[in-house]
């Protein structure tokens, strides 16, 4: 399932029976996430430019998405105790009080309903990590109250994070990014914090000034605190979302192109 994903090195994972659930009852969603991520294409360039926050290729791929039908929702669960009395001697009742005791709105980026049941998808491309608590809670919550029948979360895959920056020094010796300067006039403006960052990393490199500015870049942007394969596979071992079926996948480096 998902091959065309994996062939083209997507980290992939299914969990509590999701493989067997979109097999048997939501055939089409797999061709769904194909057509969408099979292509996918991320610039460096944008990577780079965009101060590593949602690129070009992941706003390509919720576009994708919603031309398939899978649209940001507020889905909201309401609670209510109704009372009724009945009249005795007959099996009659009428209604005598209505109160709302809970109400939960539930804000996803990608709902799509299918003829077995809903599905629902968030991508975390470069947040801080507590948001996989928050999808994978969201997620539970849901599939409990019937809402919904699975979950899918894309990030940034394995291969993704342990390469980008090997990547972004080619990059910068490529377009001779060897000073700060070079950055500005390539279209950067590193503040205070972050032409520190890169002094700092730059004399650990031995004034390897592509080396330490890539170092301090990935550091900053793409740190182990991000939304990342691993944040995302730890929470899944330690059972946070359980036990609403989910896909987890990873967008891997070789989505990376060199422009």
């Amino acid at each position: 399932m998902l091959d065309a994903l994996r062939a083209r090195n997507f980290d992939i994972g299914f969990h509590h029976h999701a493989g067997s659930l979109v097999a048997g009852d939501f055939p089409g969603l797999e061709d769904d996430l194909v057509h969408c991520l099979a292509e996918m294409e991320l610039k460096i360039s944008s990577l780079i430019g965009g101060g590593g926050g949602e690129a070009e290729g992941t706003q390509a791929l919720r576009r994708k998405l919603v031309d398939r039908g899978w649209t940001k929702r507020t889905i909201q669960i309401e609670k209510t105790v109704v009372e009724f009395v009945g009249t005795p001697g007959k099996r009659t009742f009428q209604e005598t009080d209505r109160i709302k005791v809970a109400s939960l709105s539930h804000e996803i980026d990608h709902v799509k309903r299918f003829e077995s049941g809903v599905a629902l998808l968030e991508i975390e491309w470069n947040n801080k990590d507590p948001f996989f608590d928050r999808d994978l809670e969201n997620f539970k919550r849901l599939h409990a109250d019937g809402a919904a029948s699975l979950g899918i979360i894309v990030t940034r895959g394995a291969s993704f994070q342990n390469e980008i920056q090997e990547r972004i020094v080619a990059f910068a010796r490529e377009r001779q990014l060897s000073t700060i300067e070079a950055l500005e006039r390539f279209g950067l403006d590193p503040t205070r914090r972050q032409r520190t960052m890169i002094n700092d990393a730059v004399s650990s490199a031995s004034g390897d000034f592509p080396a330490g500015w890539a170092k301090a870049f990935v550091s900053d942007k793409y740190g182990s605190a991000t939304t990342h394969w691993a944040k995302l596979e730890d929470r899944l071992r330690r059972g946070v979302g359980n036990p609403c079926p989910l896909i987890a996948i990873g967008i891997p480096i070789d989505c990376v192109v060199d422009a």
